[in-house]
């Protein structure tokens, strides 16, 4: 089993005291000393975790909103970890698949072949507006072409000596890369979908697919009893291409002594996250189910191992004990220790 961790940034994980305050520094002109604080508490977590075994650590992206820009990060987390993957969230229809397959070839080499990409569609109409020069789309069918276009330009990028393409969304003749990964044939690529033309990109094109369910915790059993069936029904996609995929899960671990305590925990995140679609990101990941005590965590972690789901990308609350609680009595059950 491969174990993630999300960066924390401040759309992507619930707010506490200090994150509050980097909130605060961030968006106040002149505020702030020598070392952002959202950037070190984002640099304390992930070089705990690769201290701790984990693999893989998502950047995620959120271009309206009170967080460093996730390339940005990304290529500054490279200077504080020595074996981690960073997995960068990129959106198509804001950054283009030439200049993503640029950034991505210069990552991998710096890091030494520790880049990965997340590909993601969005959701969020005012950021394509603002942030993508009006690149909103409204069917999601157009999105998932986008996306898939997108994928095929910046892998052709990585992965040809020279590419052409003459797409619904994107053009590229005779394009040349003169920077190539270190990875080959590609760094991987990740993506999420629940969608039939999505989950088709990833068959085709992708490398993991970040399993989908419901969110919210009290669905957690009715998403658990589908997943080998859709990870089966995506296999059989990808083999239809000559191909194979591995699969993640995105979730928000609770992690107590009792079921009880984690209980009214469930509720207090699900309360945060009726707030806004913003707070509902890190609420979401109690669909997952890892939620209870470390035995009850670990089995349901074994479970997803039996299945094929081989990198849990977790989150917690507080980030960091969350963090040291998991390492200590969960992942040594998961490993039989």
């Amino acid at each position: 089993m491969r174990y993630g961790i999300w960066t924390p940034l401040p759309h992507a994980v619930r707010s506490d005291a200090a994150m509050a305050d980097a909130v605060a520094d961030l968006s106040t002109p002149g505020a702030g000393g020598a070392v952002d604080k959202s950037f070190r508490i984002a640099v304390d977590v992930v070089e705990r975790a690769e201290a701790l075994g984990f693999e893989t650590t998502l950047i995620a992206e959120r271009h309206l909103g009170p967080d460093l820009e996730a390339w940005v990060l990304t290529s500054a987390l490279i200077a504080h970890t020595k074996r981690i993957e960073l997995m960068c969230a990129v959106h198509p229809g804001i950054v283009s698949p030439q200049l993503a397959a640029k950034m991505g070839a210069s990552l991998d080499r710096i890091s030494g072949g520790r880049f990965a990409v997340n590909v993601v569609n969005g959701w969020y109409e005012r950021e394509f507006d603002v942030f993508g020069n009006g690149g909103w789309l409204d069917r999601s069918d157009a999105r998932y072409r986008r996306m898939g276009e997108f994928v095929d330009v910046m892998k052709g990028l990585w992965t040809g000596e020279t590419f052409s393409f003459e797409g619904e969304f994107y053009r590229c003749e005779s394009g040349e890369l003169p920077i190539r990964p270190v990875q080959v044939p590609n760094p991987p690529i990740y993506a999420a979908s629940r969608s039939e033309p999505g989950k088709e990109v990833v068959a085709r094109a992708c490398d993991v697919w970040f399993v989908a369910y419901d969110p919210g915790f009290a669905g957690a059993e009715a998403n658990l009893a589908r997943f080998a069936r859709d990870i089966e029904d995506l296999d059989r996609q990808a083999e239809s291409y000559g191909r194979s995929l591995s699969y993640g899960i995105s979730a928000h671990v609770i992690c107590t002594e009792s079921a009880s305590e984690a209980e009214e925990r469930v509720q207090e995140l699900e309360e945060y996250g009726s707030r806004d679609p913003v707070s509902a990101v890190a609420a979401k990941g109690l669909g997952a189910g890892l939620v209870g005590t470390p035995r009850q965590i670990a089995d349901r972690l074994r479970y997803f191992d039996s299945i094929g789901i081989e990198c849990p990308m977790v989150h917690f609350h507080p980030m960091m004990e969350g963090l040291e609680t998991f390492a200590a009595e969960v992942m040594p059950l998961v490993e039989g220790r």
